[in-house]
């Protein structure tokens, strides 16, 4: 099985810490955050990684290596100008049928496994892992028909789903990637639903973090010990 780690970031939300360490190589505890996912990925059946890197990608290379300690193989492609979520995709050789795509800063207690097997069930050209969050509006809340109200919730809460980062993609669908273009995650979803690809969701309601500011870090590392990720 294979597996794409998006680690080219900048981590703009982690600034000033984020200027001297690639996001990826934040410690959770007393291993970096794409430590601990490439565990898991390997535990979970995957025996090839490649990590799409950008911002200071040498600091990553030099951590990783060709993967070997880990027990897998590890591979890079940087990208020289940022391409977004997706855009990398399109720089990677030599890809499976079907390939995990996992954001680099994700701590998760997801079965990278199950999510995979569910792919393959479906037969999707893209299964993205969700998981349902809920927000509580600051205000009441209308339904209007031709002027006219319908309905009023004072303050309701509001369930959806959320993306965790989290992707598995068949690879008949990175032509509809632009080639040397920043195109994000979200971009792919939309062209697939335009073109009526087969676009499917896994439903987790696994412990899941992305680390994209302090406090995420923070709640992160205060979980981490009941995670048992390792």
């Amino acid at each position: 099985m294979q597996a794409i780690i998006l680690a080219g970031g900048r981590g703009v939300r982690l600034d000033p810490f984020s200027r001297i360490l690639p996001k990826p190589l934040f410690p959770i505890g007393d291993k970096p955050i794409a430590e601990i996912l490439v565990h898991q990925l390997q535990r979970a059946g995957v025996d090839e990684i490649i990590m799409c890197l950008g911002y200071l990608a040498d600091f990553i290379k030099l951590y990783f290596q060709d993967g070997s300690y880990f027990g897998l193989t590890i591979r890079y492609s940087v990208e020289t100008d940022p391409l977004g979520t997706a855009g990398p995709l399109r720089l990677i050789e030599d890809l499976e049928d079907n390939f995990l795509v996992v954001n680099g800063d994700e701590l998760t207690t997801l079965d990278f496994e199950a999510l995979y097997k569910h792919h393959l069930a479906m037969q999707a050209d893209m299964t993205v892992a969700v998981q349902k969050k809920s927000v509580c509006s600051s205000f009441g809340v209308l339904e209007t028909k031709n002027g006219q109200i319908t309905a009023y919730s004072e303050k309701p809460t509001i369930d959806y789903w959320a993306s965790m980062g989290i992707y598995v993609i068949n690879k008949r669908i990175l032509p509809l990637i632009p080639e040397n273009a920043r195109f994000d995650m979200p971009d792919l979803v939309q062209r697939l639903i335009l073109e009526q690809a087969k676009a499917v969701s896994y439903e987790s309601e696994d412990l899941w973090f992305d680390i994209g500011t302090i406090a995420d870090l923070e709640k992160a590392k205060e979980k981490y010990s009941q995670l048992k990720l390792l």
